[in-house]
Parts: structure tokens; sequence; C-alpha cells
């Protein structure tokens, strides 16, 4: 969400060329409110600037809807401004100007860490030449 169409648009054609297809756009607090409620994205992109409010006071409007990651994405990069972004609870937050590059690849860290499954613990094991050693199991494998 950001109240600048062109930020938007952009951050969306970046967006899809990376293979994100169900993008939502706001312009303002309560339209993000009413999105989340309705389609339950799965990430929140935020600006701080907003024509309604802030994207500080709307993040625990949204933790009360969802527990989604929520990204902040904004010209307010001030010391103080990140570290309340961070401290109501934002998972990351990037200042404009930005890489499209890195937003992509910080937005799918925090994806990859929210919901992809737990790692299961490996075990122990190592190739060697081409054998492959289980230590737990006691199997080599040629």
């Amino acid at each position: 969400m950001d109240d600048e169409q062109d930020i938007r648009d952009m951050v969306d054609g970046f967006l899809r060329k990376e293979g994100f297809t169900r993008i939502y756009h706001a312009a303002d607090c309560a339209e993000t409110l009413e999105i989340c409620r309705s389609v339950k994205p799965d990430i929140a992109i935020l600006d701080v600037m907003l024509p309604d409010g802030d994207g500080f006071s709307l993040l625990p409007s949204l933790r009360q809807i969802s527990n989604m990651p929520i990204l902040f994405l904004s010209a307010r990069g001030e010391d103080e401004d990140r570290i309340l972004g961070l401290g109501l609870g934002a998972d990351d937050y990037i200042v404009k100007p930005f890489l499209p590059r890195e937003l992509v690849l910080r937005l799918k860290a925090v994806l990859r860490r929210v919901y992809s499954p737990p790692n299961q613990e490996k075990r122990p094991a190592f190739r060697l030449g081409t054998r492959y050693i289980d230590l737990e199991s006691g199997i080599i494998k040629k």
C-alpha cells in the first residue's frame, strides 16, 4: 500500500515479473483494512505516510485482523522511524529510494521464513567419493 500510484505500479510490475500474482493495491489506511479483511493477503507492504493516517498507527489495526508479515517501504528513513516500525512489529523496513531487486529479495526472505515448513533436523550424513554415508541409519549408498 502506498499513496503514490507510480510507486504502486512500479512495485506491481517487478513483483509480477518475479512471479507474484495475487497483488492488491490500496492508497490509504481504510482501503488497506478493507482488502486485508476481505482477501487475507499473505504479506503487506506499507508506506508510513498516507492521506488518512500513517502506517505506524495502521500496523496494530492490521495485527488485529491477521498475523501476516508486514514490510515498511517508506521515504521516512530516520533511525527513529525505522526503529519505531520494527518495534511495532514490522518484519522489515526499507527506505525509499530503494533497489527493486532488494525489495523482492527481502520480501521473499520474509515469506520463506514465515511460510516455509520448519526445518527438519538433518541426519548426520556425508559424501565420500561416490559413496553417500548416512551415520544415523548406517546405510552406505554407492
